[in-house]
């Protein structure tokens, strides 16, 4: 069976090395097999590793500072067994059955329902954590000054102006140098998930039940020998790391948790304090007050560039839309939009033609804001290229279906009304699924513009027919999108057709602009200070 070392080096990266047949020398010079030049705790040449039949030995080379196996120095050639460590200069390895284990990640969450609370562990709470160093900073004495230095360092560092993305490792960095630790980890919650923010060191696996502890019961935790612990000791992924010492601490907020900083120390250098645990709680919350303040600045930051970007495009979108109406013998003519958010989905257009004729043009997209607004957009591009020689309307209305079905999404469609007004009254109209525009006469009595093909971009081959009618002298086209009858008050009800009608009616004898005015006016009375709930476009044309 293949045999592998686990190599821990001091700057507490994890490192695999396959065992083949041939001997491998560890040591300090360029020309061995296992070379580590900065180890100045290492001979050049220090120990090696031969095989033996089925096993490896391990020998020492006559170094300088001895090699131990298992915290025993190493005398003579010995046979290793499985879960051996070898340690020698800064340098830790682990002898072990070379099975190939799947890549969990930065880190892994294992064990199940062991307590934690054994003589090796140490339990405190931020207050706890809080008083302690206050009391370590007033007694003075050996390391007295040493959690002084750390928080002032910390605030230091984290009072200068960094990316959320640069503050991770600044943080967690400034908390293994705080407690000399030689591994470590920052999560943050991202829902329910921990996700790694920053890491010295790779393949750490913490339990669950600290992990638990820290994230439900906000309590930072300290295993001082985990070789010790019965909860920890039994643990493959313990002997594999060679986890001596460890910490977990929530990254605590005023009100809530947002994640935590777990350390470790693999090596036997010495063990984590209550000193530490309290030194690394208080730099914690103070570090996550940090992180928060500086998550809400990004996402101000990012609000402050979004509303820019909308009123942006909100401006190109007003440019889109008419000005004013144009001046056509024999009509009066008046258009209004007011999108119920900064940007819209609805559009309106006024198409004078040569021979005096004027086309009038209002669609509806499905949805608001600015995906509606995108398509809005695409629509009038579409429109003023085959409204330029509309022909039939029925093929019009086909072909501007055909185009929008190529590009709109499957959750969108468009509603869309075009019509074309002669200087002698005849009305030539299409719809596609759009509320039916009300015909309005002189005389009171009024109809509604029925018929029509489905919504654009549903259905890429869908009938639409050309539909005729007649505008008598002082009679009026009234086209409007349903963010007008579908209009609510404050117990929801809405302005519905009936109303428009009645307004419509009221004052069919008034200019086109002052109808226009006069029904947003009554919409708005009627909502009575209600939010829009949809767009509001309204297209009016009178003979005259």
């Amino acid at each position: 069976m293949a045999r592998e070392l686990l190599i821990q080096t001091p700057d507490g990266q994890t490192k695999t090395f396959e065992l083949e047949h041939a001997p491998v020398t560890v040591g300090r010079s360029s020309n061995v097999e296992l070379s580590f030049i900065d180890d100045a705790g290492l001979s050049r040449q220090h120990f090696m590793f031969e095989p033996e039949g089925a096993d490896w030995t391990v020998r020492d080379l006559g170094s300088k500072n001895g090699t131990y196996v298992n915290n025993i120095p190493l005398k003579a050639r010995l046979v290793l067994q499985p879960g051996d460590r070898i340690t020698a200069g800064h340098l830790t390895i682990l002898y072990d059955v070379g099975v190939r284990r799947p890549d969990m990640g930065v880190v892994v969450f294992e064990g199940g329902e062991q307590d934690s609370d054994t003589t090796s562990t140490v339990l405190t709470t931020l207050e706890g954590a809080i008083s302690n160093s206050t009391k370590l900073a007033e007694k003075g004495g050996r390391g007295a000054l040493s959690p002084v230095q750390a928080l002032l360092r910390a605030g230091q560092e984290l009072s200068q102006n960094r990316p959320l993305a640069e503050l991770f490792p600044v943080i967690l960095d400034l908390a293994i140098q705080a407690v000399n630790a030689q591994r470590g980890v920052l999560m943050l919650l991202d829902g329910e998930r921990l996700v790694a923010k920053a890491h010295k060191g790779e393949g750490f696996r913490i339990s669950t039940a600290v992990r638990d502890r820290v994230l439900n019961q906000k309590a930072s935790v300290l295993v001082r020998d985990a070789q010790l612990d019965e909860a920890f000791k039994a643990r493959l992924s313990i002997v594999e790391q060679r986890v001596h010492t460890m910490m977990a601490v929530p990254l605590e907020t005023k009100d809530r948790i947002i994640g935590l900083i777990y350390v470790d120390s693999p090596f036997v250098l010495r063990e984590f304090t209550k000193d530490d645990l309290s030194l690394l709680a208080v730099m914690a919350n103070v570090a996550a007050i940090r992180i928060e303040n500086a998550r809400l600045a990004e996402i101000e930051e990012a609000d402050r560039i979004f509303q820019r970007d909308l009123s942006q495009a909100a401006e190109i979108q007003k440019s889109m839309l008419p000005a004013g109406a144009p001046a056509v013998a024999g009509f009066d003519l008046a258009g209004y939009n007011a999108a119920c958010r900064t940007v819209g989905g609805d559009y309106y257009d006024f198409f004078p033609y040569g021979d005096g004729r004027v086309g009038l043009a209002l669609g509806d997209v499905s949805g608001k804001g600015m995906p509606a607004s995108l398509l809005m957009m695409a629509l009038h591009a579409r429109v003023e290229v085959l409204a330029a020689e509309p022909g039939n309307l029925g093929g019009f209305m086909a072909r501007l279906n055909k185009a929008t079905c190529a590009n709109c999404p499957s959750n969108r469609f468009i509603t869309f009304f075009f019509s074309v007004l002669d200087p002698s009254g005849t009305l030539l109209h299409a719809n596609a699924g759009h509320n039916p525009p009300v015909l309005m006469r002189a005389a009171g009595d009024w109809q509604m513009l029925e018929g029509g093909g489905p919504p654009l971009g549903i259905v890429k081959i869908a009938p639409y027919g050309e539909q005729r009618g007649a505008l008598g002298p002082g009679d009026m086209l009234v086209i409007y999108s349903d963010g007008v009858t579908e209009a609510n008050n404050g117990n929801l009800d809405e302005f519905g057709e009936e109303r428009l009608i009645a307004v419509l009616r009221q004052n069919r004898h008034r200019p086109a602009g002052e109808i226009v005015q006069a029904v947003t006016e009554a919409v708005a009375e009627f909502a009575a200070g209600a939010p829009p709930a949809d767009d509001l476009t309204l297209l009016v044309a009178k003979r005259i």
